[in-house]
């Protein structure tokens, strides 16, 4: 695990993409924060998994009930969320201390029915943080058309905010923009944190797709680097924002920058490295958030070094090729937005559909 400690001093932290209470409760959580873990996300497909598929939650879903046996399955659910998202909290609030409030966060996402409606998230969000009631949450909030107001609101209100389901520079244009506007009108604006999470893989797995669709020389060559140059595209822009005048103000009030997030990097094809979403983003003030098996097999045999800042017109050149064929990276992001939407939904359902059952198996018996 010291890779995670050397990635810390190339400025990047490394977060886990997973929750699930066996391993807050066995001590795998905290072994993994003593060798370096610097922080947690979670979403409804992680908790789905978590829960339909463990008994861990069996006993408490059964005292909820038996309490409450009309209670509606989103309330059952959250109430079973902000049990473990407080524990993972618990768990890493050593690290929230010991970097003055920049890491040692867990995320909580807002109901994914919700990402079309401003006011029904803000309501939310608002909920969630009073009922986890721990400083190092972040409320996971997309950056939907919907949801960027919600996240300037949600930031003015001092509420930390991990910005999600972002792909494209334009998505995080908004999202980042949305963050100055929040925190300026913030009443202790030096206490927010915030990260904007830019999806990876996704991206190569689409744009990969239309270019095996295409004739020439020239497509294939592009094939598994697309997502690496949006994603050096949007660390620059990172950069030039929050190293500029833009942010000047507020860095004179004690503001931290919105760091960005790499979220989605597990490699989806085989093909490629199973540490190419890792190798190839590292730089300052980043935030990796890694599944389980990637955080493993970057253990194993990860290289360090600062590659965000490396070849960056290179990667310009790149998206310019992609642009050269037909394919709008635009385009292809804003489908990949709502398409997330939509798994994250369809995992929703899933989830409160697993809940139901074993409600009913916990009566039966």
């Amino acid at each position: 695990m010291e890779k995670l400690v050397e990635l810390l001093r190339h400025g990047q932290s490394v977060w886990q993409d997973y929750i699930e209470r066996g391993q807050t409760r066995s001590g795998g959580l905290r072994r993994l924060v003593a060798a370096g873990l610097r922080g947690v996300t979670s979403n409804p497909s992680i908790f789905e998994k978590a829960i339909a598929g463990s008994s861990a939650y069996d006993e408490q879903v059964a005292a909820i009930i038996e309490a409450q046996p009309d209670i509606a399955v989103e309330a059952l659910f959250e109430l079973i969320a902000v049990e473990d998202i407080r524990e993972a909290a618990d768990a890493l609030r050593p690290v929230f201390d010991e970097s003055a409030g920049l890491d040692g966060y867990v995320s909580l996402e807002v109901s994914p029915r919700l990402a079309h409606d401003t006011e029904a998230t803000l309501a939310a969000a608002r909920r969630l943080w009073r009922a986890v009631d721990r400083p190092n949450l972040m409320i996971k909030v997309p950056s939907t058309p919907e949801g960027i107001p919600a996240i300037e609101t949600l930031t003015a209100e001092g509420i930390n905010i991990n910005a999600t389901l972002m792909f494209s520079l334009r998505h995080y244009d908004a999202v980042s923009q949305a963050f100055l506007r929040g925190a300026g009108r913030a009443a202790a604006p030096e206490r927010l944190a915030s990260v904007a999470s830019i999806f990876v893989s996704r991206v190569d797995t689409a744009v990969d797709k239309q270019l095996d669709t295409l004739g020439g020389a020239a497509a294939p060559a592009l094939r598994g680097i697309i997502a690496i140059a949006n994603a050096k595209a949007i660390y620059q822009r990172f950069r030039s924002r929050f190293d500029g005048a833009e942010f000047a103000a507020l860095r004179a009030r004690g503001v931290r920058v919105q760091r960005v997030l790499w979220g989605s990097t597990g490699t989806k094809d085989p093909a490629y490295s199973d540490v190419l979403y890792v190798e190839q983003l590292i730089g300052a003030d980043t935030v990796n958030t890694l599944p389980p098996a990637t955080l493993d097999a970057f253990m194993d045999h990860g290289r360090v070094e600062d590659t965000l800042p490396q070849a960056l017109d290179v990667s310009q050149r790149q998206l310019a090729q992609l642009a050269q064929l037909g394919i709008d990276i635009d385009a292809v992001c804003q489908q990949l937005q709502e398409a997330g939407v939509k798994s994250f939904a369809d995992a929703y359902e899933k989830l409160l559909e697993a809940l139901e059952q074993k409600r009913a198996a916990l009566r039966a018996n």
